[in-house]
């Protein structure tokens, strides 16, 4: 069982000097590093540590948010690891997940991103209806216009193959040519 641990600083202007100095004083026997921002998912330190750690491992953070700069993001992260077997350890909110205390305080965290989840969806959809509603068009624009839909359509009922029309429409991908002339 080995303790890893990970600091992270949004800027280049900014040191990990003092969460070093905290993680060293706990005595981990690693420890990761990151200088960019915490809403970045390609944080190189962090997909090391994530890699190179083991079921049974504790990660130590200085702070949860070290892990990721939305609560969604630090849940997925906590989640990932708790289904791996690694415990996390945070030394300023006092979290570790050893204990049922710990345990329960990433559950709140859980249910909370989980809220924010649908609160998102439940946003979308209604946006989408108030859209409908103004006889507008939800979600994205069509790459085709209707004019170029007809003429695909024609092209395909006189025996043009979808790549030849892909030829005429190159901002089209093919699914979308398939779809819009399915009936053809």
């Amino acid at each position: 069982m080995a303790q890893l641990g990970y600091a992270r600083v949004s800027g280049s202007s900014q040191t990990t000097n003092q969460q070093l100095d905290a993680l060293n004083e706990v005595k981990v026997d690693r420890i990761f590093e990151d200088v960019m921002s915490g809403a970045r998912d390609d944080r190189p330190g962090l997909r090391e540590l994530l890699g190179y750690a083991r079921e049974g491992d504790v990660v130590v953070v200085v702070a949860l948010d070290r892990l990721g700069r939305s609560l969604t993001h630090i849940v997925r992260t906590l989640d990932e690891l708790r289904t791996r077997g690694i415990l996390v350890r945070s030394l300023r909110e006092g979290i570790d997940t050893s204990t049922s205390t710990g345990r329960m305080v990433a559950g709140i965290f859980a249910s909370l991103a989980e809220y924010e989840r649908s609160l998102i969806i439940e946003r979308a959809a209604a946006a989408r209806a108030a859209a409908i509603a103004r006889g507008q068009r939800a979600g994205r624009k069509p790459v085709l216009s209707d004019e170029q839909v007809a003429i695909a359509q024609r092209m395909r009922k006189n025996g043009e193959s979808i790549k030849s029309i892909a030829l005429a429409f190159p901002t089209a991908s093919r699914s979308t040519l398939y779809r819009v002339t399915q009936d053809a």
